[in-house]
């Protein structure tokens, strides 16, 4: 929604201005279907040439996160720790191998499925059931676990910043697209140099449409989207670290009550649940 708003603001702005100062939107809607197909086309080109296929799909499929909200919320943070609670709860007071049934399948753990919106995601129930696999098994110690979750996220964080990565060279490549563009009706428009100046004008006009149109893609449109996709990521990953600070801090030794007050204090200010909110909420789960 945001995302249609701030483009709204970009239009209004600098078209709404233009037409306002006496300016003629004649020769930008005339030239802008063959200016667009020419920048369009040869962006999409560079995007193939430049990226795999896997990196292509993974674009694609984020794109379309930029134009929902966030599902990283208090609600959802609150009971991901209730989830963690109630794990480290039961190990602690039955022993580790009481969750091996919850680990080995989640998809039917009683536990997993008291928290549907986060035990119904692949993403979380892997990470979360990987190292309590390990710990179940006892043959790692804290810090060993600890360097393979770093690695972990560490990968999640390049390979989910790849799409970024392919937007923001696309953002980077428009504007040299709108001037190649430019340059191409500038060599028509030369080839035309008998005709009244009116029409030289107006093709000079459609010419530099090209690099209007490459350079305001490029920074109202692609260079945005490519900035709020990596906050996006980061928010993906803030949440395995709060898994990682939880679990490790159950292999040191401290209560599950203490455990979740750890993983509580990674998240964000802003999506950070209260301390009594948190306690209310595993007391409500009960």
């Amino acid at each position: 929604m945001f995302v249609i708003v701030g483009w709204a603001v970009v239009f209004i702005c600098v078209f709404g201005v233009f037409i306002a100062h006496g300016g003629n939107m004649g020769p930008i809607l005339k030239a802008l279907p063959w200016e667009l197909g020419m920048i369009g086309g040869a962006t999409l080109g560079a995007f193939i040439v430049n990226n795999q296929m896997k990196v292509i799909k993974s674009t694609l499929a984020s794109v379309g996160m930029c134009f929902k909200g966030s599902k990283y919320t208090k609600a959802r943070y609150m009971e991901l720790l209730a989830l963690l609670f109630d794990i480290l709860q039961k190990a602690r007071k039955e022993g580790l191998m009481s969750i091996e049934s919850d680990v080995e399948d989640p998809h039917n753990s009683a536990l997993f499925k008291k928290y549907p919106t986060v035990g119904s995601d692949h993403h979380v129930v892997e990470f979360v059931t990987d190292y309590l696999r390990m710990m179940v098994t006892g043959n790692l110690n804290a810090h060993e676990i600890e360097s393979l979750m770093d690695s972990e996220i560490e990968t999640h964080h390049h390979e989910a910043h790849a799409p970024v990565a392919a937007i923001q060279r696309v953002a980077g490549g428009l504007p040299a697209f709108g001037i190649v563009a430019a340059v191409l009706g500038v060599i028509k428009t030369m080839g035309s140099v008998g005709q009244p100046p009116a029409v030289l004008g107006a093709m000079i006009g459609s010419a530099l449409v090209g690099t209007f149109l490459g350079i305001l893609l490029a920074y109202a449109f692609a260079e945005p989207l490519a900035g709020l996709l990596e906050q996006k990521i980061e928010e993906s990953g803030k949440e395995l670290q709060c898994i990682k600070t939880t679990l490790l801090a159950s292999m040191q030794g401290y209560a599950p009550q203490v455990a979740v007050e750890f993983g509580r204090k990674v998240l964000y200010s802003g999506d950070r649940p209260t301390f009594s909110e948190l306690e209310s909420h595993v007391k409500g789960k009960k």
